[in-house]
């Protein structure tokens, strides 16, 4: 059949347009241009309400605790900055240092650009977090009291970073440990427990604290949850007085380890002593209010309920 030029060039053009449909229909998904990051509100542990770019890039850490979090929401690309303290996991040491955790270096930090700066009330920088604030730098506040608002704060990281099912899994796990604890110990004697964070001054918990919680579901009950201070400082007298049937104590404090033979001779008179109930636990796993809390859990109940078998139980 035959066609005139300007039919050809016509028949050309609509072939060309429906080849250019099909490929674009074709496109994949991979292609398309990545959402952008959009602002949310957020209410942290100090009832702050702040803007968050969500989710969030570049997120700096200024608690061990929260740096744990975040890598076991496997938000390792995300992290641009840590403190000198920070050391678990292993990769958290090959971020950038911004200082220690109770004196981070303020240039430093804002030279890394964040988008997200998270806080432990522990650490005591409620007013360097109102100094980010005044510098439209977002800062995010948490301050878990108890075992399960350890797993709590993890939940509100994972919805912060757009990370829910992962903290949603995480959470549920911590959970049926916590369980499994509590009825491993259910029904035993609770014994009275003296937690001592260190010896010279002695330095122990309060009853607001997540360690104070951390002994009771243990099944134990310390002899200082009747503390209104987080950390009273207790005199060997005190001690004495109250007759702890077990001691508890950290392997390290800060770089001089606590022996137990010193426990033994401080606190000879107490009936923990005496019967050779005296502890050490890993302070990384009981005193940081993070993911392996549940790790630290288990080694206390064992610790004060050796009958308990727990370890089996875990396996």
């Amino acid at each position: 059949m035959f066609h005139s030029p300007a039919k050809l060039r016509a028949l050309s053009l609509a072939a060309t347009l429906a080849l250019a449909a099909v490929l674009a229909g074709c496109k994949s998904p991979a292609s398309a241009p990545d959402p952008q990051p959009h602002t949310r509100e957020f209410t942290d542990a100090l009832n702050r309400r702040i803007a968050v770019s969500h989710p969030p890039q570049r997120i700096i850490s200024l608690a061990p605790n929260l740096t744990e979090m975040l890598f076991a929401l496997g938000l390792d690309a995300q992290i641009v900055g840590v403190t000198s303290y920070c050391d678990y996991p292993p990769a958290a040491q090959s971020k950038v240092k911004v200082g220690d955790t109770l004196q981070p270096d303020l240039e430093r930090l804002i030279a890394l650009s964040p988008d997200l700066v998270l806080v432990s009330t522990s650490s005591q920088l409620e007013s360097l977090a109102r100094r980010l604030g005044e510098l439209s730098i977002p800062v995010y506040v948490t301050d878990p009291r108890t075992v399960r608002e350890v797993a709590s704060s993890l939940l509100a990281l994972g919805e912060l970073t757009d990370s829910t099912e992962t903290a949603n899994t995480l959470a549920a796990e911590m959970e049926r440990r916590i369980k499994a604890v509590e009825a491993r110990v259910e029904g035993l004697a609770r014994p009275r427990v003296l937690y001592a964070l260190q010896t010279e001054p002695l330095i122990t918990i309060g009853r607001r604290t997540f360690l104070n919680d951390l002994i009771s579901l243990a099944g134990g009950e310390s002899v200082s949850a009747s503390e209104t201070a987080d950390y009273p400082q207790f005199s060997r007298e005190t001690v004495i007085a109250r007759a702890p049937e077990v001691i508890v104590a950290q392997r390290l404090h800060g770089s001089s380890a606590v022996s137990e033979e010193s426990l033994r001779r401080i606190f000879a008179e107490t009936p923990a002593a005496r019967s050779g109930r005296i502890a050490l636990v890993d302070p990384d796993l009981v005193n940081r209010p993070g993911p392996r809390i549940t790790d630290g859990l288990e080694e206390m109940a064992r610790a004060l309920h050796p009958e308990s078998n727990l370890e089996q139980r875990r396996q």
